[in-house]
């Protein structure tokens, strides 16, 4: 996935700069340059795709779907597309404005977000042959769990009200357009050019909002990237105490990573005498509750909604940790 990326971040580290592959700064640059490309061709091909969807077909349905009484599956819904959908945690963003645009609601929105950068194909393959097939699947349920539980909480707080006022208008106009007895512009039958119109301008808007935090988010993200010294986490977290799981979790905020990338972070640590809980609890942090994430999400959400988020991702990683920890004696 993402190969073409990839390719790119070597071109320009390896053999414009000509950094050498094993060195700290080579990790740091190619780190940037790929996700940053990753993310822009992302926001780029998400949003246009879909406000192309929005514009084509009618939308309305699957928001009365997920915003009326199945509001219960609509959690389900959202955390299960979290899962299948190849995202990290800040290439999800444009997919939580997109959903917004539409009227999704929040909590289901969120419990999409929470879920995708947790859990992937490639990574439950990896961690699967890492730490057997009985973790996996209570991996799966209780990443699961976390985005569907986070939905309905955030939906319970009403935390649409502490929306970037953009995407509040964005949502209450899709919700109003919803409600009325007339049909919005962006679901009548509308001609290709006028659908394409209407996309590009969308993506363009939404673009032009956060390009530059992009390259903020990631650029930090890839300043701390690889500089932490190999063993310092196992040597100071693997004797098991209690407080080694939040401390864990709070040492994984500065990082960023992908689930896929983590997953050998994760093969080293437990290698070297971590424990399972710390170090997935570790690990969770670092992919969907990085400094990056949370910079481009500021874009979207308010201080109160941003705080909220990450305090429920916080408690809820070190719950997990130290579920995981007791457990692990029996699995």
């Amino acid at each position: 996935m993402f190969t073409v990326f990839t390719l790119l971040a070597d071109w320009f580290t390896y053999q414009l700069l000509g950094l050498p592959a094993a060195g700290k700064l080579a990790d740091a640059v190619h780190f940037f340059v790929e996700d940053v490309t990753k993310i822009y061709a992302l926001l780029a091909v998400m949003i246009y795709a879909i406000a192309l969807l929005r514009a084509s077909l009618n939308v309305e349905r699957v928001r009365d779907f997920l915003a009326g009484k199945k509001r219960g599956l609509g959690y389900l819904l959202g955390s299960s597309f979290g899962a299948i959908t190849p995202f990290c945690s800040c290439s999800s963003i444009p997919v939580f404005l997109g959903f917004t645009s539409a009227g999704i609601p929040v909590g289901i929105t969120m419990a999409f977000l929470l879920t995708s950068p947790l859990i992937n194909e490639v990574a439950v393959l990896l961690l699967m042959g890492l730490l057997g097939w009985q973790f996996t699947v209570f991996y799966v349920v209780v990443g699961m769990a976390v985005g569907i539980l986070g939905g309905w909480f955030l939906d319970t707080i009403h935390a649409e009200r502490w929306l970037q006022s953009f995407a509040a208008k964005a949502l209450a106009r899709a919700t109003q357009n919803n409600a009325s007895t007339t049909v919005p512009v962006e679901a009548r039958k509308l001609t290709l050019q006028e659908r394409h119109t209407f996309a590009k301008a969308e993506a363009l808007d939404i673009f032009s909002r956060v390009w530059k935090w992009v390259i903020v988010g990631v650029g930090l993200g890839a300043a701390l990237h690889g500089f932490i010294p190999d063993g310092w986490l196992a040597q100071h977290l693997a004797a098991g105490q209690w407080w080694s799981v939040p401390a864990a979790v709070v040492l994984g905020i500065p990082l960023y990573s992908n689930a896929t990338g983590v997953i050998p972070v994760m093969e080293s640590l437990i290698t070297n005498g971590l424990p399972v809980g710390t170090t997935l609890a570790f690990s969770m942090s670092t992919v969907a509750a990085s400094f990056p994430e949370f910079i481009l999400l500021k874009q979207v959400m308010q201080w109160r909604l941003l705080a909220t988020v990450f305090a429920l991702l916080l408690v809820s990683f070190t719950l997990v940790g130290w579920l995981f920890n007791i457990i692990s004696i029996y699995l």
